[in-house]
């Protein structure tokens, strides 16, 4: 099926937004709002995979439209070992997250999910390496004011790019939008990505 329609984003992170913009696609935000608590004993790949499906699905019924649009949502989380990092609630918070992540590797898992009468989702997991940070630079790093709304207290995007040794995966999956997975699932749901480049210039 070959369509152009409207697309819904479940989400506010103005990260998404840019990934999604980076691919072309004209979409509008919707405001959605979940429990995004761990359930006991849920594996991060669960727990990824069941909280960008919920945030779908919370779009696709917040529209009050008989003929609704498909809604696409994320989610991602910074692990270490099985623990599931969140947000630091605090510079304290913060300074023990990184402390943690310093001179080793991680796991950052990112599920994408659209919703369109069904759900299907795709899954990242990238390994990301970083390298001894000491404490002063987390103080710093801190204070630059980067790590305050960020899973596990950092942005790859950002300053964080300087303690960051090694990736395996997928950069924008540790930014919170796999796109290769993100464009599996608008593609199987007919959405003709290849628009953006008619017109372009050949080089």
């Amino acid at each position: 099926m070959n369509r152009k329609q409207q697309l819904f984003l479940a989400s506010q992170s103005p990260r998404r937004r840019e990934l999604l913009e980076q691919m072309s696609i004209d979409y509008q935000v919707i405001s959605v709002d979940i429990d995004e608590q761990q359930h006991q004993g849920e594996l991060p790949a669960a727990y990824v995979t069941r909280v960008a499906s919920e945030k779908a699905w919370a779009g696709w019924h917040a529209q009050s439209t008989v003929i609704k649009s498909p809604v696409l949502a994320a989610d991602t989380s910074v692990v270490i070992g099985s623990q599931i990092m969140g947000k630091p609630v605090d510079e304290s918070d913060a300074f023990e997250m990184l402390r943690r992540l310093s001179d080793r590797t991680h796991e950052v898992y990112s599920a994408v999910a659209l919703v369109d009468g069904e759900t299907n989702v795709r899954i990242s997991c990238s390994e990301v390496t970083f390298r001894l940070i000491s404490d002063d630079e987390i103080r710093a790093y801190w204070q630059s004011g980067e790590p305050q709304d960020k899973a596990g207290g950092y942005a790859i995007q950002g300053l964080a790019a300087l303690f960051i040794d090694n990736l395996n995966g997928s950069y924008s999956g540790v930014m919170g939008l796999p796109l290769f997975e993100t464009a599996e699932l608008l593609y199987d749901a007919g959405y003709n990505l290849l628009e953006q480049f008619k017109g372009s210039e050949k080089r």
